[in-house]
């Protein structure tokens, strides 16, 4: 049986007034490539900033890799504790356009490790050779397409060697070789590393190719209405919203 990784119970998460989820309960496994979806306006990236410590929720608790982090007098100090198990891939890439490929990839190194230079550069070679972008250390974000800025992002999140990588919208703006091309490293990376994938994502063909686990978020009734493994919740819809959803295009 898999342990859990996460462990998000009664979740109920809010703008002041306006409550933009509640009750969600879900858990993810370790190794699991765990998908968020929902469609636009249903709070997936909102809820990411709760999994990830950026956003308190209103009530409920999430235990990360078994320790407390919201809720059972969770701390900013355990937080912090988690989070340094964690890497994560925003929308844009989020690079510093300043600074070089390697210098982006090292900036996590010299901030939280002892290592010497020469060990920094050996290690952003290394991780830049895992994400395909080999000899890129002196480009500038600027100077790379989008596709490969995700991959020059997804190799600085790797930096630290995190148990689990959270990734907002993965796949936006890229082109459909491009998309396939980064689920394929995705699934290489919770491979080889043993790495904990967590996914926001409304794109059809990653959530088929690449989840093994899902929740959906409902706007309307602004909670979780379905769970479970995506290629099976499409061969048995629990319900017409889910349906909807996972056949667009399709009827």
């Amino acid at each position: 049986m898999a342990e859990p990784f996460l462990e998000i119970k009664d979740l109920t998460v809010a703008y002041d007034e306006n409550v933009i989820m509640r009750d969600v309960n879900f858990t993810v496994n370790a190794q699991d490539v765990f998908v968020i979806m929902g469609a636009s306006g249903c709070g997936k990236s909102t809820l990411l900033t709760v999994l990830t410590g950026l956003k308190r929720p209103l009530k409920g608790t999430e235990l990360f890799d078994g320790q407390p982090f919201w809720g059972n007098n969770a701390t900013k100090a355990d937080r912090d504790a988690s989070m340094r198990k964690a890497g994560i891939l925003y929308q844009s890439g989020a690079l510093w356009s300043s600074m070089t490929l390697a210098e982006n990839i090292a900036l996590p190194l010299e901030q939280y490790t002892d290592l010497t230079p020469a060990e920094i550069r050996d290690i952003v070679a290394l991780k830049l050779d895992l994400v395909g972008l080999g000899g890129f250390q002196d480009y500038y974000p600027a100077e790379i397409s989008g596709g490969m800025k995700k991959r020059a992002g997804l190799a600085r999140a790797l930096a630290l060697d995190p148990q689990i990588v959270f990734f907002d919208e993965p796949s936006a703006g890229l082109d459909p070789i491009s998309s396939k091309n980064l689920d394929d490293l995705i699934l290489q990376i919770k491979e080889n590393l043993h790495t904990t994938i967590v996914i926001v994502t409304h794109e059809l063909p990653s959530i088929f190719a690449i989840g093994t686990n899902s929740i959906y978020l409902d706007a309307q009734t602004k909670t979780v209405i379905a769970g479970g493994n995506p290629n099976e919740l499409l061969k048995n819809p629990p319900n017409e919203t889910i349906e909807h959803f996972l056949t667009r295009g399709k009827k």
